[in-house]
């Protein structure tokens, strides 16, 4: 029975090593890879220019509560290109609003989200495209449509979201935060919605790399042990000639 656990523990260490072996190689290199750039730059923070706090006088202001029928949820009073804007929830919608006049902005056009888009970016390309989407790309998944994407030039393909709704900066993707999340995907193995960390095929791996590490540690504690056999053998038989010589 003990020549056996040993077959048994090396067969099971190479057929463990062999399903988790490419598996371990994808987290090591997405690993490098997030570990590499910075989160900041992942984030894209350097595409878009610090927000500057400044202060909003009232006086002239319209009262919010009166810019839409039925009662509101919240109102946020803050600039848009250097105006004072109101953003109103009900429980329907959000909708934007000039501040001074009460004239409704939103839903916004293509010029109104391009300046907006201008305003918020740090960099000096050009807007490149502009489109309204009615349906989320997975690289902002989750968030509400219809929404403005507005693509600059330069490196890494700088991408604002602008909401048609609020005015509001949504999103920023470059491709540094494409190829984040590509690898994220290898790397918690949700090839779906890249979203769950304990998904089963991750916990699975997980089970099958440290049953790998246990048979690999009971293989090298057994190559120990068969080196030291020969070596007590021959002391062993070492001793008797000595014993004779000496007498």
């Amino acid at each position: 029975m003990a020549l056996r656990l040993p077959a048994l523990a090396r067969q099971t260490h190479k057929w463990l090593s062999l399903i988790i072996g490419v598996q371990a190689v994808l987290w090591t290199l997405s690993g490098l890879y997030m570990t590499a750039i910075h989160i900041d730059i992942i984030h894209g923070d350097h595409l878009v220019k610090p927000a500057k706090a400044e202060p909003i006088a009232l006086a002239g202001l319209v009262e919010p509560t009166s810019l839409v029928p039925g009662a509101t949820t919240g109102v946020r009073l803050e600039r848009q290109l250097g105006q004072p804007v109101y953003i109103v929830d009900t429980p329907m919608e959000r909708s934007l609003f000039d501040a001074r006049t009460g004239a409704q902005l939103s839903p916004l056009g293509e010029s109104a989200a391009r300046s907006r888009a201008e305003a918020h970016y740090a960099g000096d390309g050009a807007v490149k495209t502009i489109d309204l989407l009615h349906e989320a790309p997975s690289e902002i998944k989750g968030r509400p449509v219809p929404i403005w994407r507005v693509e600059f030039e330069g490196m890494w393909r700088p991408t604002l979201y602008i909401s048609p709704q609020t005015g509001l900066l949504v999103a920023k993707r470059h491709d540094l935060w494409r190829g984040f999340d590509f690898v994220w995907m290898f790397h918690i193995m949700d090839y779906k919605e890249r979203t769950d960390m304990n998904n089963l095929l991750l916990r699975i791996f997980t089970w099958l790399a440290v049953a790998g590490s246990l048979t690999g540690a009971w293989l090298l504690f057994y190559s120990f042990r068969k080196r030291k056999r020969p070596k007590a053998k021959a002391a062993a038989k070492a001793k008797p000639v000595q014993a004779g010589g000496a007498a």
